[in-house]
């Protein structure tokens, strides 16, 4: 990809741009969530406990995803950000047909570990693409639209998932899948220009295309704002991965749903709570960010604080149709974080940082939430199980609950520190 043209044009067309880079972000997140989409017919095919589980969607998965992704931003940086962007789908989805013709666990292992290594050279670029195509003031409803792929992507692997799976086993839906995202990475490339570095910032004298590798690492851990944005996310991803990668699990082997009751209901609480919830926190993050950039964190803060309590009560909910409604509301609280994060780091770093940066924020909270989360869950649940607890895969979600408060502190430190910040 380093001898891809670096060529950059006007951004023509923002809303087809948003939503080819929205629906590469579906399949994206699509993708990940196969694994605890269908993670009973898994076990029950593969024989694996709740701690391999864990593994598989969080640990092997994270030590790819995260760490490619700072030299594919880097690289990304001093490139065609759409041609990286096209070639990592094209990688993560070959990936995800092999995930569908995995036949030990070991197979599947390698096969999760290159959708990992794909799947890091999605959004970073999209990050940079989105930011060079709206100008501030839009950028955090553009994000807002663009952060509803993992809902959109949960929503529909849900659906289709438990669906085809139910139909023709756990192996074609990731196959199908697969072979969606490999067409869709040449439509990218067809479809998406690349925009001017950039186009709606303040001129910057010889910094354009000219960012270097460590001096941009060193900004971005030595700067607190980034920093605390990183960590708050981070430790809010480890709820909404530890969560989301045993979730039907959960329904179905506690709350006692089936896999055609899943395919509609828990689809459905995906697309009102956690896309509405993406929608909701564009909106108010770009009103509040005009008052003060406080906002970026404040508005986190405040939805965790709101999720908590029933988060804790979906856990406990003896009955999933309790579950689901107390869900719902979770699902449109927890996800405030990602927009707000998002947009704040994108501009608080040089247009020529902007990729490196994205891929720097995902390291760190995909690090903690998505490497860490579902890998503590997994094998909590097996201690508890060990330990002769009936419930051990809802004893091991309440374990969940400390990180919300960790996540809110640490928004609260941002908060403060932003409303003391005097910008010119």
């Amino acid at each position: 990809m380093a001898s891809v043209a670096t060529t950059s044009a006007p951004a023509r067309r923002p809303g087809v741009v948003l939503a080819v880079l929205t629906f590469v972000y579906i399949l994206n997140f699509l993708d990940r969530q196969l694994i605890g989409i269908l993670a009973k017919p898994i076990q029950d095919a593969l024989q694996i406990t709740d701690g391999q589980l864990g593994l598989i969607g969080g640990l092997y998965f994270a030590m790819f995803y995260c760490f490619i992704a700072i030299p594919i931003g880097y690289l990304a940086d001093k490139t065609n950000r759409v041609g990286v962007l096209s070639l990592a789908c094209a990688i993560w989805s070959g990936a995800t047909v092999a995930c569908g013709l995995a036949n030990t666990y070991a197979q599947l292992v390698v096969a999760r570990m290159l959708v990992g290594f794909g799947e890091a050279g999605g959004v970073p670029p999209s990050y940079a693409i989105i930011t060079d195509t709206y100008p501030p003031g839009q950028r955090g409803s553009a994000f807002g639209i663009f952060n509803m792929g993992p809902a959109i992507g949960a929503a529909a692997g849900v659906a289709s998932g438990a669906a085809i799976a139910e139909r023709f086993g756990w192996r074609m839906p990731f196959i199908v899948v697969g072979a969606i995202g490999i067409v869709t990475a040449g439509l990218v490339w067809l479809i998406v220009r690349e925009p001017a570095r950039g186009t709606f910032d303040m001129p910057i004298a010889d910094t354009v295309d000219k960012a270097r590798f460590w001096p941009t690492l060193r900004m971005f851990f030595s700067n607190p704002t980034l920093m605390l944005a990183a960590l708050g996310s981070g430790a809010t991803q480890f709820v909404t991965y530890g969560l989301g990668n045993f979730a039907v699990l959960f329904l179905m082997r506690d709350k006692g749903m089936v896999l055609r009751e899943v395919a509609v209901w828990y689809a459905l609480v995906l697309v009102v709570g956690m896309a509405g919830g993406m929608m909701l926190s564009g909106r108010i993050i770009d009103r509040m960010a005009q008052t003060s950039r406080a906002g970026y964190a404040i508005a986190p803060a405040a939805s965790l604080a709101i999720a908590m309590p029933f988060y804790i009560a979906f856990v406990w909910a003896p009955g999933w149709p309790l579950a689901l409604a107390l869900l719902t509301v979770v699902m449109i609280f927890n996800y405030f974080y990602l927009s707000a994060s998002v947009a704040l780091v994108q501009e608080e770093v040089r247009p020529d940082q902007r990729v490196l940066s994205g891929a720097l924020l995902l390291l760190v909270m995909n690090f903690i939430g998505l490497g860490l989360g579902p890998t503590w869950v997994g094998f909590a649940s097996d201690w508890f199980k060990a330990h002769g607890s009936a419930l051990y895969l809802q004893s091991a979600l309440y374990t969940l609950t400390p990180f919300y408060l960790i996540a809110i502190a640490l928004f609260v430190t941002l908060a403060r520190r932003l409303g003391r910040e005097v910008r010119p």
